[in-house]
C-alpha cells in the first residue's frame, strides 16, 4: 500500500515535468526578447516602446489561458447521476449481468442520458460508481469521469474537457501568436547577426535561438490548432474522433453536430466580445447537448429533460452555470 502511495506520489512530481519545460522555455523567451533583443540590440526608442508594449499584451493573454488551461479543475458527473444506497446495493449483490444492465436502464430513465456503450448498455463507471452523461468519460489519470472529455494533456496536466477545453483553445490561438509575433520582429535582426552586421555578443545567441524556439513551436501548434478547428467545426472531441458514440440507432460521428454557427457557440458561448477572453462562456452545464438528429430524443428507455429539471435539475445549474437554451428545444421537439 505505502508503495502503491509512493509511486503516485512520484507520478503526479513528473507530470509536472511538461509544464516546467514550457514555462522555463516562456521565461527564457522572455528574457531573450525583452533585455537582449529590445534593450540591449534595438536603438530606435520608438521601435523598441512598440515592440515591447504588443509584446506584453501577447505575453499576458498566452500566460493568462495556460493558466486557465491548467488549474481550471476537470468537471466531474453531478449526483444525480450517482447510484442511491439502496441502487447500489442492488446493483452489488446482482450477479447476473443482463440484471445489472436492467437495473441501470431503470435508473437511466430519469437522466438525458442517450449514448449507449457498443454492447447497447447504460455506460457506467465501475470505479466511479456513476453512470455516465453523454461525452462523458474515465481518465486514468485524473483518476475521475470528465465531462466532455477530449484528452488528457501532458503540457498543462490537466485533462481538456467541458470546464476549460475553451481556455484550451484560447491558449493554442495566443500560443500561435506569441510565436509569430517574436519570429516577425526578430527576423530582421536575425539577419543582420547571421551576416555579421551587427557585433557578436550574448544577444547574438538569444536572438538566433528565439526565431529557431518561435519558428519550430509555431509549426507544431499550427497542425494542433487546425485539428481541433476541425473537431469544434464538427462538434466532436478527440476521443469521439476515434471513436463515434453509440446511440440508439448505432454509432454516429456527427450526432452531435447542429451547424457551425450553433457548434462554435458550444464552445464559445453566444457573446462574441467573450469568445477571445479566458473566462467561461460554454454553453450548458456539460451533462447533455443538443442533437442532430431529433428523434433521439424520443428514446422511450431514457427520460426526457423536463423530468430532470423537476427532480432540481444538476448540481451546476442550482449554482447558477450557463445553461444552453437550444438542448430544451432538441429534448421537448
Amino acid at each position: 500500500m505505502a508503495l502503491s502511495g509512493g509511486l503516485r506520489c512520484c507520478q503526479r512530481v513528473f507530470s509536472w515535468i511538461p509544464v516546467i519545460i514550457i514555462t522555463s522555455v516562456v521565461l527564457w523567451s522572455y528574457y531573450a526578447y525583452v533585455f537582449e533583443l529590445c534593450l540591449f540590440t534595438l536603438s530606435n526608442t520608438l521601435e523598441k516602446v512598440a515592440y515591447l508594449l504588443v509584446f506584453h499584451v501577447c505575453f499576458v493573454m498566452f500566460c493568462w489561458t495556460y493558466w486557465k488551461s491548467i488549474f481550471t479543475p476537470p468537471r466531474s458527473p453531478s449526483k444525480k447521476f450517482q447510484l442511491s444506497y439502496t441502487d447500489k446495493e442492488r446493483y452489488e449483490m446482482e450477479e447476473r449481468p443482463d440484471v445489472q444492465k436492467q437495473i441501470l436502464m431503470e435508473i437511466a430513465k430519469k437522466l438525458p442520458i442517450f449514448t449507449r456503450a457498443a454492447s447497447g448498455a447504460i455506460r457506467f463507471c465501475d470505479r466511479c460508481q456513476v453512470i455516465k452523461p453523454d461525452r462523458c468519460h474515465h481518465c486514468s489519470v485524473c483518476e475521475m469521469c470528465v465531462l466532455k472529455m477530449d484528452h488528457h494533456c501532458p503540457w498543462v496536466n490537466n485533462c481538456v474537457g467541458f470546464s476549460n477545453y475553451k481556455f484550451f483553445l484560447l491558449f493554442l490561438i495566443y500560443s500561435m501568436i506569441y510565436c509569430v509575433f517574436i519570429a516577425a520582429t526578430v527576423f530582421r535582426y536575425f539577419i543582420k547577426f547571421w551576416v555579421g552586421e551587427l557585433m557578436n555578443g550574448p544577444a547574438k545567441f538569444h536572438v538566433l535561438f528565439l526565431m529557431f524556439v518561435a519558428l519550430m513551436f509555431f509549426v507544431s501548434l499550427m497542425f494542433l490548432f487546425g485539428y481541433h478547428c476541425w473537431l469544434v467545426a464538427k462538434n466532436r472531441s478527440t476521443l469521439e474522433a476515434f471513436s463515434a458514440p453509440v446511440f440508439q440507432t448505432g454509432p454516429d460521428r456527427n450526432g452531435f453536430n447542429v451547424g457551425l454557427r450553433r457548434n462554435l457557440q458550444q464552445v464559445f458561448g453566444e457573446e462574441k466580445k467573450l469568445w477571445f477572453i479566458p473566462v467561461f462562456t460554454s454553453l450548458g452545464d456539460g451533462h447533455f447537448f443538443p442533437m442532430r438528429s431529433r428523434s433521439e430524443s424520443h428514446n422511450p428507455l431514457l427520460a426526457n429533460e423536463e423530468q430532470w429539471e423537476e427532480e432540481g435539475g444538476t448540481d451546476e445549474e442550482n449554482s447558477g452555470v450557463q445553461r444552453d437554451p437550444s438542448v430544451a428545444i432538441e429534448i421537448e421537439s
